[in-house]
């Protein structure tokens, strides 16, 4: 397993979680199979996340929001768009950030700058965090499928997920993390114009990986990933 900038060398990375619910749940389970530990927080309190912490083990722990933000090394943003603002902003300076997030109006709420497309989720969650450096990722993928479809490095059926960002440190730390956790990944490109290209109803969302009717899904290599990207190009 590759070693680099992401903390392995010397210690484990912590990866915090604001957010484990199906996504953030998922990702918790892969990266403590992977050795990481991990820090969850929700919206509900961390006496909420009893279950999951004694499911995951001695590697996982509960806080809050802002304590799940301070340790981890990698944090991943797993929450409604809708509440975006409530993410913590200082802890998160200078850290890598995942957003896994999509924008649903029937949830969200109607965002004028979404609707018009003058900007795209993620950049609303960047310029919420303007010393952060969030990279776009597990948003296209049906939770199951995340959890199924993980493989390790170099095996045949290897899925691939995409990533968009504009800071390539931070890009380059999230793909180590992917790799480690069982997938390959495929730069889209800057967070707004590459993140457009496997937002909902994109060519990549969802469907390289099957139907959400077979909990199992169906690898998608790098080159089915990048096909499906270029069709929204």
């Amino acid at each position: 397993m590759p070693v680099g900038g992401d903390g392995l060398r010397g210690g484990m990375t912590t990866v915090g979680f604001i957010g484990s619910g199906h996504i953030g749940g998922t990702v918790a389970r892969l990266a403590v199979a992977a050795g990481y530990d991990v820090v969850l927080s929700n919206s509900r309190g961390p006496e909420t996340l009893g279950d999951l912490v004694d499911e995951l083990g001695p590697r996982a722990r509960a806080g809050t929001p802002e304590e799940a933000a301070e340790a981890g090394d990698i944090v991943v943003v797993s929450i409604p768009l809708k509440a975006y603002t409530s993410v913590p902003v200082g802890p998160l300076a200078g850290k890598p950030v995942i957003d896994t997030n999509n924008y649903y109006p029937q949830r969200d709420g109607h965002i004028a700058e979404l609707d018009d497309g003058s900007t795209t989720s993620s950049e609303l969650l960047q310029r919420h965090l303007p010393d952060a450096h969030v990279v776009k990722v597990f948003n296209n993928i049906f939770f199951k499928h995340l959890g199924s479809l993980a493989r390790p490095t170099g095996a045949p059926d290897r899925s691939a997920l995409a990533i968009a960002g504009d800071d390539p440190d931070a890009k380059a730390t999230v793909a180590r993390f992917l790799d480690r956790i069982g997938y390959d990944a495929v730069d889209a490109g800057p967070l707004g114009k590459g993140g457009r290209r496997y937002q909902v109803g994109a060519p990549a969302y969802g469907a390289p990986y099957g139907s959400t009717s077979d909990e199992h899904g169906i690898p998608a290599d790098a080159a089915k990933l990048r096909a499906a990207l270029g069709a929204a190009a």
